[in-house]
């Protein structure tokens, strides 16, 4: 279940939404020019399914909305706990990399969580909206966006990402340290786990 969580962005002392309920989550989103969108679930396609096997699994849903956007590429990350002695310092690293504020000069961040979590926060007209994606979930963060990304001390995910630019991921960081103000992803993990 998605969760949407906005608050001033002065601090999260006070909330001003907090929703699960798609309908209202796009309806919030949607003048901030966020796009968020449910695409149906291929339970067939494991959390450490290679990238072809996603990619095979969404075709539908890439191919059109490839056609509406003209990417220039689609790819897969994928990022699961690991017997591997050193997936925990790989996944802070990683962690670390994406939970500082930025912003993209020249393309959205889009994303497809195809399984796992993780949230996306938008600081746009004062308030700081938290996103709790989980699988199911598209969101587009228009350019230009100032935002950050948080996967959990224990990141476990596969999405696909979208990018116009054939660069990839290019980042702007902007200094400021807001994203430490405000709950982390495994917070907001246990909140929504509490809504049921």
């Amino acid at each position: 279940m998605t969760l949407l969580t906005s608050w001033p962005e002065s601090g999260p002392e006070t909330t001003v939404r907090r929703t699960t309920d798609p309908t209202e989550i796009r309806a919030a989103l949607a003048p901030l020019g966020v796009r968020y969108e449910r695409w149906p679930v291929r339970d067939d396609v494991p959390p450490g399914a290679d990238p072809a096997t996603v990619l095979a699994a969404y075709r539908t849903e890439v191919e059109k909305l490839n056609a509406e956007e003209s990417f220039s590429t689609v790819d897969v990350v994928s990022l699961h706990p690991s017997d591997d002695p050193e997936w925990a310092a790989k996944a802070a690293g990683a962690r670390q990399k994406f939970l500082s504020e930025h912003t993209h000069d020249d393309d959205d961040e889009v994303r497809f969580f195809v399984a796992g979590a993780g949230v996306f926060y938008l600081r746009v007209g004062g308030e700081v909206h938290a996103v709790y994606c989980e699988r199911g979930d598209l969101l587009g963060v228009p350019r230009g966006t100032a935002h950050w990304f948080d996967m959990g001390t224990r990141p476990s995910f596969t999405a696909i990402r979208f990018f116009h630019e054939e660069d990839g991921w290019i980042g702007n960081f902007t200094g400021d340290q807001i994203a430490t103000r405000f709950p982390d992803f495994d917070t907001l993990a246990a909140d929504r786990a509490a809504l049921g």
